[in-house]
């Protein structure tokens, strides 16, 4: 098993602890006043005029899967569309966060043209409708060809910084790029930024992990891999169809990594077929992050990618099938489970799961279980995830958690609508999300065309006008 830390090992720690922790100034860079104020705690940030722009109905902010969804479906709905999405590419964790893995992706609407057009660019794999592999890179381009077909603005490297309200509505938010602050006036925005990041700016009410703060659900950093010969790897790969067998792979994978003398801190490693000898992996956790600690992101960050290279060159060690195995890249953005769930009109709870609950504006169907990973190392030595002991009837998720509480003009879509721990243990999958981010985007065109608020719009006046787009929810 794991070996003693070496005195490099440990210096290394102390190394990065330091660094994480803030401790490491470069000199230089502040004047002398300014050193005082931070190391007091406060700096005061000078107040300055900044170039307003006013040219959308919806603005989006996150461009993972809700909110390609929202934004290409509030185009087609007629509405002025801007997107803002810090990563480098459109799809967030589809993309940058090497998924790979679409679940409960069997729900009508864009997640039915989604697959029909990777299809079509043979970039899935697997035959299920429910659970379907595909290629990170060639979703990428998809992405992108799809918002300018749809006549979305986008604009990648930018994070929402600040928002603003008047009164009980959200009026402006804050960017922050390589162009600097920026603010921009819209109607409607849609918070698809998984995390909640928008909601929390805007001074919404939000819940987070199992309590009010962690335990929360692990992170996991996803890798591409290639190997000489994926078909003598077969005994270890996931077949993307759910059966027994994939489990057995997990399984057998797990015992492999286990002979290199490590014991994996996900204790149910995946490893998918992207195409030919092209492997995507997913094998580690890293338990207790906050989502908005950007610090220990960055530790977490860091320490999974060290677990990455540590298995797969011990897997290459071993020899036989493993011979000459080697990483192509790992995410860009670690994975997060658990983020911020913004308070909404309706908050959808573990006894909706339970009973199955419909709603007259039940906007998407789930289906997928209670998918709770473990919270810490030792319960994954026991248990890699559990349900809770909850079984799941498929239940409605209403508009009213699509929509923030505390504040007018603000949707939510994803990981980070109004629901409690058990269920966005549910929910969380992208096929849900991608469900969700349609009728958001729907919603919210409606909303600002008809210079109403989201809260005001029937969910009727949704459904009708997705039938006329040909989607439907």
């Amino acid at each position: 098993m794991d070996t003693p830390a070496s005195s490099n090992d440990l210096k290394r720690r102390s190394f990065l602890r330091a660094a994480f922790s803030g401790a490491l100034v470069t000199p230089g860079v502040m004047s002398a006043a300014e050193v005082e104020k931070a190391i007091a705690g406060q700096f005061h940030e000078p107040a300055k005029d900044l170039p307003l722009v006013e040219d959308a109905d919806v603005i989006v902010c996150g461009a993972g899967p809700a909110g390609i969804a929202a934004a290409i479906t509030a185009a087609r709905a007629g509405a002025k569309v801007r997107v803002f999405e810090w990563r480098g590419c459109l799809g967030g964790v589809w993309t940058a966060g090497l998924l790979g893995y679409l679940l409960d992706f069997d729900k009508p609407g864009f997640n039915q043209e989604l697959l029909k057009r990777l299809n079509e660019r043979d970039l899935r794999r697997g035959t299920s409708m429910k659970s379907i592999c595909y290629e990170p890179e060639g979703m990428k381009l998809l992405l992108e060809e799809m918002f300018v077909e749809a006549g979305v603005k986008f604009q990648l490297h930018t994070r929402v910084a600040a928002a603003y309200r008047e009164g009980r509505r959200l009026t402006t938010i804050v960017t922050e790029s390589k162009s600097g602050r920026q603010a921009w006036r819209a109607p409607v925005f849609i918070d698809t930024t998984g995390d909640g990041d928008l909601g929390a700016l805007a001074g919404c009410a939000f819940e987070f992990g199992e309590s009010d703060s962690c335990p929360c659900q692990p992170m996991s950093l996803n890798a591409l891999l290639v190997c000489k010969d994926a078909a003598a790897l077969a005994a270890f790969i996931h077949k993307s169809d759910p059966s027994k067998a994939d489990n057995v792979a997990k399984d057998t994978l797990k015992a492999e990594i286990e002979r290199t003398g490590h014991f994996p801190s996900y204790a149910k490693p995946t490893l998918f077929q992207v195409r030919d000898n092209l492997l995507l992996v997913m094998m580690n956790h890293q338990y207790g992050v906050p989502c908005f600690d950007a610090a220990k992101i960055t530790e977490a960050t860091v320490m999974a990618r060290a677990e990455m290279h540590k298995i797969v060159n011990g897997l290459r060690k071993l020899g036989g099938p493993w011979e000459g195995l080697q990483i192509a890249a790992t995410a860009e953005q670690i994975g997060v489970r658990d983020g911020r769930r913004i308070a909404g009109r309706y908050t959808v709870n573990k006894d909706d799961l339970i009973a199955g609950a419909r709603y007259d504006d039940a906007v998407v169907r789930p289906t997928f279980p209670v998918d709770i990973h473990a919270l810490s190392k030792e319960a994954n030595k026991t248990a890699a995830y559990h349900n809770a002991g909850v079984k799941v009837k498929p239940y409605d998720i209403p508009l009213r958690a699509l929509i923030a509480k505390d504040v007018d003009g603000l949707m939510m879509a994803g990981r980070c609508i109004s629901g409690d721990f058990i269920a966005h243990a549910s929910y969380r999958v992208t096929g849900n999300a991608v469900a969700m981010g349609e009728a958001a985007g729907v919603t919210a065109a409606l909303a600002a065309m008809t210079k109403r608020m989201p809260h005001e719009v029937p969910w009727s006046e949704g459904e009708a006008k997705l039938k006329v787009l040909g989607q439907r929810v």
